[in-house]
């Protein structure tokens, strides 16, 4: 069975210093201080340490057939997104790591398929660099749940969206820069509680915003099995129907009749969790995911999903009809 996995990350082996280039701020570079392992340093400070499967290709491509996955999507590491930067200056890093992905998917058209960063924070800039993304053969691009703590329904973000439908363009919304998390440093709690809670804003933000209902062929997938948006539509729609003085001021369709019209992966680290997914959004709309080569992803790439006891037209739509209708590709660019 032909398995894609959406929702992987990948950076270029060196980057340029940003910091000295743009004469500031704290943008990521990578210190090898051994063999197969970097450190990503933001300014000063030390994010996280990564091994070689986050920017060996081929390295990746074995790792990832030991779980019968033939494909992954790849795109950027989420800090490396830099909206806090100058427009013009985020441009020219997204350019850096838009052209790294293009030039992997062009070297190996059968293993990957690519996801664009933007600069989010300048509307015209990144509708120029989405349009670019699709000329160099990226299928969609990824985006922060939040632009510098502006929430996705924000007027200066439609333009951006439009154009996505216009072109074509998928999105994965990936939680990032989680609200409250210089307030729960400890325990890894902004990894732990924080995305959940962002990718449920980005949902609510654009399911109330009405970017849904003004766009309805965007085709928006949100990762880690959308956050706790499903497991708390219940009061997220109660609150909608006793409220709508507060909730249903830009958009008066309940929210649950929005279930269907988006994509969120697989990734819920249980088989139980996943068949409540399943029940509420329909293996049609769940693809694959895995957030590799990262700790806290699914790193058996849904192993999880073949031992569940599913039918087989559910684990097929998401381990390649769902994900192939997400990208807008066609299975036979693979099978051919």
């Amino acid at each position: 069975m032909l398995k894609i996995d959406t929702h992987t990350h990948i950076i270029p082996k060196k980057l340029p210093n940003w910091s000295e280039k743009f004469g500031y701020g704290d943008f990521i570079y990578l210190q090898h201080h051994k063999k197969g392992f970097a450190k990503m340093m933001r300014g000063n400070q030390f994010f996280r340490e990564i091994k070689e499967n986050a920017w060996n290709p081929k390295l990746r491509i074995e790792e990832y057939s030991k779980f019968n996955t033939q494909i992954q999507v790849v795109c950027t590491i989420p800090v490396m997104f830099s909206y806090w930067a100058k427009p013009l200056d985020c441009l020219d890093l997204s350019q850096y790591l838009n052209d790294h992905i293009a030039e992997l998917v062009e070297q190996f058209p059968k293993n990957y398929l690519g996801l664009g960063t933007l600069p989010m924070q300048d509307s015209e800039l990144a509708i120029t660099e989405l349009e670019r993304c699709k000329k160099i053969g990226l299928s969609g691009i990824q985006i922060g749940s939040n632009i510098n703590d502006l929430n996705l329904n924000e007027d200066r973000f439609y333009p951006i969206f439009e154009a996505c439908e216009k072109l074509s363009m998928c999105i994965l919304v990936h939680p990032w820069n989680m609200m409250g998390q210089q307030n729960m440093q400890r325990y890894w709690l902004p990894w732990l509680v924080g995305m959940p809670a962002e990718t449920t804003r980005a949902i609510c933000s654009m399911v109330f915003g009405g970017i849904f209902e003004k766009l309805p062929k965007i085709r928006v997938m949100f990762a880690h099995a959308g956050g706790s948006f499903l497991t708390t539509l219940g009061r997220i729609e109660h609150g909608f129907v006793c409220r709508p003085d507060l909730v249903a001021i830009d958009n008066p369709v309940n929210p649950r009749n929005y279930l269907g019209r988006f994509w969120v992966d697989s990734i819920t680290h249980d088989p139980v969790l996943l068949d409540y997914v399943i029940k509420m959004i329909g293996s049609e709309k769940i693809v694959l995911g895995s957030d590799y080569p990262f700790p806290l992803g699914d790193l058996e790439i849904g192993r999880f999903i073949e031992d569940m006891n599913l039918e087989i037209s559910v684990k097929e739509n998401i381990f390649f009809k769902a994900p192939l209708e997400w990208l807008g590709v066609n299975s036979g660019r693979f099978t051919d």
